[in-house]
């Protein structure tokens, strides 16, 4: 039994190493960078104070909540419903929707930018088809706007959010349906007094990953809008990347403001699961 633990854990101990050196040691090192100054090399709260006072960095943290807020919501809503009916259609049906969304869910980045460019560029086929028959939400339609790139960014969380909720369905019993309607219960009903309920927890789960997912998006909005619409992840890269110098400092503090962002929508659908968790122990 000795010989196997060991064994294990010399198994274990290449992803250690990889988790400690790509993983721990550059995080550590951020967060070291961002309370040190620069040139000086001395403790400082500059960076900090920079991040939350100028205009520019605190319009990309609320940029880029909001758009990860909406994009989120929207994303879960949809897939909601895209998860039902997979679990409701199971055999080959429900395997070519998984494959489909596990596809799509990887056609992202500048890919995903180049397509809607084509689509919804300001000389893109939907627009020029809006133009054409008049109708006028296609051919205003703004993609390069925080409204174009909310729905980017929803385009990419559907498929993960379905993905990520499909196992969820499995948990909501089919003996509960049929026991909720040979009491009269409309379908409507089932799923709200008892379906969604059950199904809290990883929707909660799946919505902070999705948020995550968002905020930390790069590619897609760079390849999109370069600096035109300011959003963390792409301050945080101009800082490292900088034609001028390099900000180790104040690209640090905003990455930890970035990560503090996302440990604080952890720590709260965490707290706003437990009653649901608690309810389903019972």
């Amino acid at each position: 039994m000795k010989k196997k633990k060991i064994v294990c854990l010399a198994a274990l101990l290449p992803f250690l190493l990889l988790a400690v050196m790509y993983e721990l040691l550059p995080l550590a090192m951020v967060v070291v960078d961002s309370f040190r100054n620069d040139v000086t090399g001395k403790g400082s709260l500059g960076y900090y104070r920079i991040v939350f006072t100028k205009l520019l960095y605190t319009k990309a943290i609320t940029n880029s909540i909001r758009i990860s807020l909406i994009s989120a919501l929207i994303g879960i809503v949809i897939a909601f419903f895209g998860a039902k009916a997979a679990q409701e259609q199971k055999g080959k049906l429900g395997t070519v929707f998984a494959t489909v969304m596990n596809m799509v869910s990887n056609f992202a980045g500048i890919p995903l930018a180049f397509a809607y460019m084509i689509l919804l560029g300001n000389a893109g086929v939907m627009v020029q088809f809006g133009k054409a028959f008049g109708i006028s939400a296609l051919a205003d339609f703004n993609l390069y706007s925080r409204n174009g790139m909310s729905l980017i960014y929803v385009s990419f969380q559907i498929p993960l959010a379905t993905l990520l909720l499909m196992p969820a369905f499995d948990g909501v019993r089919k003996e509960w349906k049929e026991a909720a309607t040979m009491l009269g219960a409309k379908e409507s009903v089932f799923w709200r007094k008892v379906g969604i309920p059950v199904l809290m927890p990883g929707i909660l789960s799946t919505f902070s990953v999705l948020f995550a997912n968002a905020l930390a998006a790069y590619a897609t909005a760079y390849a999109l809008m370069m600096n035109s619409l300011s959003l963390l992840p792409i301050q945080i890269a101009g800082c490292y990347v900088g034609e001028v110098k390099i900000q180790k400092g104040l690209g640090g503090a905003l990455s930890v403001v970035m990560m503090a962002i996302m440990v604080l929508m952890i720590l709260l659908t965490n707290a706003l699961a437990r009653p649901f968790q608690k309810g389903a122990r019972r």
